[in-house]
């Protein structure tokens, strides 16, 4: 049972991922075909999403500066790269050691979990809405979440919320220190059941873990409503247009 939140995290994780990107899909092919424009799509979507992008490239900038590594330059303006893909911001930061570049490209998932954090419970108040779900209330279950909408804002909040939760998880860039640091920490783990603490890990550190990181699947999750929620007008709408004009982007 202490790895329920570690399991719960990877089941939340995945899926948001593919969903993200299969929603990124859908919104360009939706844009490009209304435009025609490739500039014009590239665009746009970046100002659908720049308070993501922007909260993304800041917690890269602001965790430098924390950790008194030197950056550089700090765009916001996207690019296509050579390999298809689109950037959509960057900060440039000076190589340090494998801990600081690894905290420095794990800053926008923090910040923007936290975003999702502070939207979810104070502002939908999801918390409620789980635990009468896990009390097996269904009824006031759905009906909190058909009130959902008379929360003041509610529009912004969820446009703010999907934004932020959709732009969080770290490039490929920013993932660079992330192996050598793994082996690190699965080396001293390792030094430590072998010195005999790891009756002592298993008591006292797995359970606070695996409590963190079942919070966090949860916020996962409901990234993963948003982007569900949004990805079926998105396909459908994409079709109709795909449809009428007779002719689809790949």
């Amino acid at each position: 049972m202490q790895f329920t939140g570690f399991l719960l995290f990877v089941l939340m994780l995945l899926p948001l991922v593919y969903l993200q990107r299969l929603l990124h899909r859908e919104i360009q092919a939706v844009i490009l075909l209304i435009t025609r424009s490739r500039e014009l799509t590239i665009g746009l979507f970046s100002v659908l999403f720049f308070p993501g992008v922007f909260l993304h490239e800041l917690s890269h900038f602001l965790m430098a500066k924390l950790l008194q590594v030197r950056t550089g330059k700090f765009s916001l303006i996207p690019r296509p790269l050579s390999d298809g893909r689109l950037q959509m911001g960057f900060v440039e930061t000076e190589q340090a050691d494998v801990l600081r570049d690894s905290l420095i490209g794990l800053a926008p998932l923090i910040v923007g979990t936290a975003f999702v954090a502070y939207a979810g419970i104070y502002q939908f108040q999801v918390h409620t809405l789980w635990e009468v779900l896990e009390q097996g209330q269904f009824d006031l279950f759905w009906m909190g979440l058909g009130l959902l909408p008379n929360v003041p804002d509610f529009y912004v909040w969820f446009y703010l919320t999907f934004a932020v939760s959709s732009t969080m998880l770290p490039s490929e860039s920013d993932r660079h220190a992330w192996l050598p640091l793994g082996l690190w920490v699965v080396g001293l783990l390792i030094l430590g059941i072998v010195a005999g603490a790891g009756s002592w890990m298993l008591e006292n550190l797995a359970p606070l873990l695996d409590a963190f990181l079942y919070a966090v699947a949860l916020l996962f999750g409901l990234s993963n409503v948003m982007h569900l929620v949004l990805l079926f007008p998105s396909y459908v709408f994409h079709r109709l247009l795909a449809y009428t004009m007779k002719v689809d982007v790949a």
